[in-house]
């Protein structure tokens, strides 16, 4: 379970990376421009979608029991 969500929040960094080089890769040529726009657009939709789906899935194991949630006692 930690191999996976580890991998995850990997997955999500790579994505933000990729949508921070075709940030900054721009391009000179309006065509370029709008082809690393298109790219970092999808790059960081990549990065919503796959953080929503492991939060989805984190939630999933809680209900499910694979997880135990730890902390402070609520009332203290």
């Amino acid at each position: 379970m930690k191999f996976g969500i580890a991998i995850a929040f990997l997955a999500i960094l790579a994505s933000l990376g990729s949508a921070l080089f075709f940030m900054m890769k721009g391009g000179g040529k309006t065509g370029d421009a709008q082809t690393s726009s298109r790219r970092m657009a999808r790059a960081l939709a990549l990065r919503v979608g796959l953080s929503i789906v492991l939060f989805l899935c984190i939630l999933l194991a809680w209900r499910l029991g694979y997880i135990q949630p730890t902390g402070l006692p609520v009332g203290r």
